[in-house]
């Protein structure tokens, strides 16, 4: 198998206009766009039909396993404008520890950590950075609570980009490190992301960069898209009964519905999973906008959660996100800080997977829905890890022996 077949053939592109969120209405494609003329996102349309007449499930399965094997499903035009670094195709992991505990018949995790800047965030600016490149951008600029930064510096700075990243005082360390390491120019700024995200919009005609923020450029999405394409092939294209996913400014669970509606419309799925909305109950304006009936959250007061990249006060993409969970008759779900640290520890000490505390929320999601009936044992349940947990901070351990004096094993072996 020629392992560079996906970043080197030439595939026909099946991208036929951008669509307004908001209203219908068509805007060209291969051009620059970012928010539509309402101020709403723009979504990508294909024709379908022409997609699923030129491609098959066998022709997938015949090409490397990379995030590019769904070119045909992808907006970039010309395999040059391709900027990648290694879009694995991530595993799905078994959870037996957690399902017994919780009881389940089937507990499953996607665990996006193992892409490059070892978070999922890689799939999206992967896209929209191509598209940015075959469209002639040259700045770049974007709001983030960490990963996604890392991502645009990687990607903006291997296409040639400069990158201006802005993001809130305590984001994690290691990720401003990493982006500053990746060559952006990244700011803390004293407040938390929709304010650095005001500082990137204002900056659109000051200092003439182009916006990546969530949302603000139609192609992140159709990158997170690949999640669902992807799973739904790992799984034989039987898809789970219910998707548990970390939602911040909500491009995952959007991109995958998306996936999903585009896959059924091919006759390539028979089915749809249940999307859940897991949140924070420090921030968690999702939750209650749809507890409410709600088709927007209200801007989320004095946002504080341990899981920094679900820590968004307000969405622009708010109404898509519910969509996505009412039409699929699911449901969004907050939990505590103090279920996200011990589901975090759970998962690592049961089941060996570091999870990003966004990834554990899940989990403690699952959990307590399993707890109040909303999830069945025999549902198929896939979790959402988004993140490699070594890029948060982590419990110290202080042990130590010294080796100059008797070592006593009893001691050592005693309790765990």
């Amino acid at each position: 198998m020629d392992h560079s077949s996906n970043l080197s053939a030439e595939r026909p592109t099946f991208l036929t206009h951008l669509e307004c969120s908001g209203t219908g209405s068509r805007y060209e494609p291969d051009r620059l766009h970012s928010l539509s003329d309402t101020g709403h996102p723009l979504l990508a349309r294909y024709d379908l039909e022409a997609l699923a007449g030129q491609v098959t499930k066998e022709t997938l399965a015949g090409r490397p396993p990379d995030m590019w094997r769904y070119r045909e499903f992808l907006p970039v035009r010309s395999t040059a404008s391709i900027v990648s670094l290694g879009e694995v195709m991530t595993p799905i992991v078994s959870m037996p520890a957690a399902a017994t505990r919780v009881g389940s018949r089937s507990l499953l995790v996607k665990d996006e950590s193992r892409l490059p800047t070892a978070s999922f965030k890689a799939r999206g600016l992967c896209v929209a950075v191509s598209m940015a490149k075959e469209l002639g951008v040259t700045r770049a600029a974007l709001a983030t609570n960490g990963n996604a930064g890392a991502a645009l510096a990687a990607y903006g700075r291997r296409a040639g980009m400069e990158v201006y990243v802005f993001c809130p005082a305590d984001t994690p360390e290691v990720s401003v490190r990493e982006i500053a390491m990746q060559g952006a120019k990244v700011y803390r700024v004293n407040g938390l992301i929709n304010d650095c995200g005001r500082i990137v919009a204002g900056g659109v005609d000051e200092a003439a960069w182009f916006d990546f923020s969530t949302l603000r450029e139609p192609y992140r999405i159709e990158g997170k898209k690949t999640m669902g394409l992807e799973l739904a092939e790992q799984l034989n294209w039987s898809l789970p009964d219910v998707i548990f996913y970390p939602t911040g400014g909500g491009t995952g669970i959007i991109g995958m519905w998306k996936a999903f509606n585009e896959l059924e419309a091919m006759g390539w799925i028979d089915r749809k999973p249940r999307m859940v909305a897991v949140q924070a109950e420090g921030c968690a304006p999702i939750v209650k906008a749809y507890h409410e009936g709600a088709d927007h959250a209200e801007l989320w007061p004095d946002a504080s959660t341990v899981a920094a990249g679900i820590r968004v006060p307000a969405a622009i993409g708010d109404f898509l996100i519910l969509r996505a969970v009412r039409e699929s008759e699911g449901f969004a779900i907050a939990v505590s800080d103090e279920e996200i640290a011990a589901a975090q520890a759970d998962a690592a000490k049961q089941d060996g997977l570091l999870t990003s505390p966004e990834g554990a929320a899940t989990l403690a999601a699952f959990e307590a829905a399993r707890a109040d009936g909303l999830i069945s044992k025999d549902d198929r349940v896939l979790l959402f890890n988004c993140g490699h947990g070594l890029k948060y901070p982590m419990p110290p351990s202080n042990r130590a022996i010294d080796h100059t004096g008797p070592i006593d094993f009893a001691e050592i072996t005693s309790g765990h």
